[in-house]
């Protein structure tokens, strides 16, 4: 199964936000901890440009499987050649490639958006995804430790990064 992947459009955002509401029970993938609405994730999506800072989805059949956001890195221009991805998979499609697939055309275009480096914050409890950055070539490059409260369980968030060939 080798997914269709292209720029979301608005159409896509009430799929994307579902994808996202799924990974809220699991506690592994994001801090928030109750749904989001699609009108709240409207502004989010806007920021998204498909030159620059795209939001791509990934389609299996016609369905939205997945998807990734390169997102400006602490908004501050010096950090200009720096996104932060996300990457997210809905739960039939999960361990199928998907992330993979995506992960990598990420790092093949990264240069094409004026992007030096990528990071990725995941939960260190998150080994999926620790092991999915890890094998392509994400390496470790920070700790913030306990810093985020999943039901009463301190966590920590571990900081993975990568140079990207121009």
């Amino acid at each position: 199964m080798t997914p269709e992947i292209r720029n979301a459009t608005v159409r896509d955002l009430s799929a994307i936000v579902e994808i996202y509401n799924c990974s809220i029970p699991g506690r592994q993938a994001t801090a928030d901890l109750a749904a989001v609405s699609v009108a709240s994730r409207e502004p989010w999506f806007f920021e998204h440009t498909p030159d620059r800072r795209p939001l791509w989805i990934a389609t299996v059949d016609d369905t939205v499987a997945g998807w990734l956001s390169f997102q400006s890195f602490y908004g501050r221009s010096a950090y200009h050649a720096t996104a932060e991805l996300s990457i997210y998979v809905a739960p039939s499609y999960q361990r199928r490639g998907i992330a993979r697939t995506l992960l990598a055309r990420a790092i093949e275009r990264s240069p094409s958006f004026g992007l030096r480096t990528l990071v990725g914050f995941i939960f260190g409890h998150n080994h999926a995804s620790l092991a999915l950055f890890g094998s392509f070539g994400f390496e470790y490059w920070g700790l913030l430790p306990n810093v985020a409260e999943l039901d009463g369980i301190e966590r920590d968030l571990v900081i993975v990064g990568r140079r990207v060939a121009e």
